[in-house]
């Protein structure tokens, strides 16, 4: 049935693409090796311009928001790597994909998620191609960026959970399709009560309080000091 799904969903995918082919871009992937594997959604570029949307292709890159979080994370790993008395004897690695903050592309990048997932090492080997892989990275991790349209990499293992992606309405999307194969998401800022329905988004977790825990946060601050006047600033 799960594969009957994927198959599915990689024709949606394969079709979708065929009329703008030449427009998508390739997309990196960082890997980092280990024992056990955590994927990752960040939005390392900006979300498709209005007259991109249809090809696919990411804006530019976010340096602060994107980079960052990729960077944090890899450091998370060395720290914990490298401290025996956390996970002896275990080593994390990653997949960090980019999701562009765009729901089309996270789509697209949880099917490679779940495609490693449902794949053994054996049958990607009928997969044909072959990816072209490069060092690189920091610390005491080695990074790889690879080509997700290339075959994935002989015996690697499928990621036991994800982290991100960073939107709500993004991760509401991730969360329906990781679900029906049993992979647990943990958002960092998807802040959305809908979320908070575990009937719905049962390998939902988050690690931010929704938008309503975070209102009653506030009315209780302020009921609580008594204050009579409130100001508020938003950002886009």
């Amino acid at each position: 049935m799960m594969l009957w799904l994927l198959l599915v969903l990689s024709i949606w995918v394969v079709s979708d693409q065929a009329d703008s082919t030449q427009f998508n871009e390739r997309r990196v992937v960082a890997h980092i090796p280990g024992d056990i594997i955590i994927g990752a959604l960040f939005s390392v570029h900006h979300q498709p311009p209005a007259d991109k949307v249809h090809e696919r292709k990411c804006g530019a890159v976010r340096e602060q928001y994107g980079i960052q979080r990729v960077e944090a994370m890899m450091h998370t790993l060395d720290r914990i790597n490298d401290d025996p008395h956390i996970l002896p004897n275990i080593t994390l690695g990653c997949e960090i994909r980019d999701s562009c903050w765009h729901s089309a592309v996270a789509l697209e990048q949880s099917i490679e998620f779940i495609r490693d997932s449902l794949v053994s090492s054996d049958e990607a080997e009928e997969w044909g191609g072959g990816g072209s892989w490069g060092g690189g990275g920091g610390g005491g991790a080695t990074m790889k960026c690879a080509d997700p349209s290339a075959t994935p990499m002989r015996g690697k293992k499928p990621i036991v959970g994800l982290i991100g992606p960073g939107s709500s309405s993004v991760a509401i999307q991730v969360q329906n399709l990781l679900q029906l194969f049993n992979i647990p998401q943990i958002a960092y800022s998807a802040t959305s009560m809908d979320l908070s329905d575990k009937s719905l988004y049962k390998y939902f977790m988050r690690v931010v309080p929704s938008d309503a825990q975070q209102a009653r946060a506030m009315v209780d601050i302020v009921k609580r000091y008594n204050w009579s006047y409130v100001s508020a600033i938003h950002t886009e």
